[in-house]
């Protein structure tokens, strides 16, 4: 555990452009102990002192799980390639015992994925005043027939409301209960959640149909495990953008 959590801190995060380009996506989900909330967050913050004050480059988003069991927070970071995972990074390992001191104690547990960008089924703009996200995530026991029925889906959001409306992402391995897909819809904060519109199967709809639908959805269905959606809110204090 120690090495796993001293690991998900010294990891390059490097940043991209704010195109949605071929990249990866690093993920740390960390669950902390009942009652000691506080206390982790504290650890965190002087994790970021520490590396800020060591002049350390690199960055990263902090994230607080909305729905769902226990306290839950998110450490997402860009990659542009696999080499980036060579990389050292001396600010990060002369900050790590306030990890092992102030953060790891305070973990009930964590875990650690990476996911590869899907360009061709995302919006292609990032937008740059995101303070919460909406992330669906997919569990496939068909990868083919999934890929069909999402590029038939956002290629007709795209073509009716002129792109996608979220940025795609494949799972690059992991448990047997990882996810395979997410999709990530950005908000600049909860009253745009307030916004009404139809959702993805009712555009299909209104451009193809209910039996081209129907189809769809029931091939969608044969596609797919399980599925489940959470709301992450930007922690910008604890973040370093």
């Amino acid at each position: 555990m120690k090495q796993l959590c001293i690991a998900l801190l010294i990891l390059p995060l490097m940043v991209t452009a704010q195109n949605f380009e071929e990249a990866l996506l690093s993920m740390s989900v960390i669950t902390v102990k009942q009652g000691h909330n506080a206390q982790f967050l504290e650890g965190v913050s002087k994790w970021k002192d520490c590396y800020v004050e060591n002049e350390g480059t690199n960055q990263w988003n902090f994230w607080s799980r909305v729905q769902g069991e226990g306290s839950v927070y998110g450490l997402t970071g860009w990659m542009s390639n696999w080499a980036e995972m060579d990389k050292e990074d001396a600010a990060s390992e002369k900050c790590a015992m306030n990890a092992v001191n102030f953060i790891i104690p305070h973990i009930e547990k964590s875990e650690y994925n990476i996911a590869s960008t899907l360009p061709d089924w995302s919006k292609k703009t990032m937008a740059t005043d995101t303070k919460v996200v909406w992330v669906t995530y997919f569990r496939v026991k068909n990868g083919p027939a999934f890929s069909e029925v999402i590029k038939e889906i956002t290629g007709t959001i795209k073509t009716k409301e002129g792109e996608p409306r979220g940025q795609w992402y494949a799972f690059e391995g992991g448990g047997e209960q990882s996810p395979d897909y997410m999709v990530v819809s950005s908000f600049n904060g909860y009253a745009a959640l307030d916004e009404e519109r139809d959702g993805p199967w009712k555009v299909y709809e209104n451009v193809h149909g209910k039996k081209k639908t129907d189809d769809l959805r029931a091939k969608y269905r044969s596609a797919v495990d399980n599925s489940w959606a959470y709301l992450w809110s930007l922690n910008e204090k604890l973040s370093n953008q």
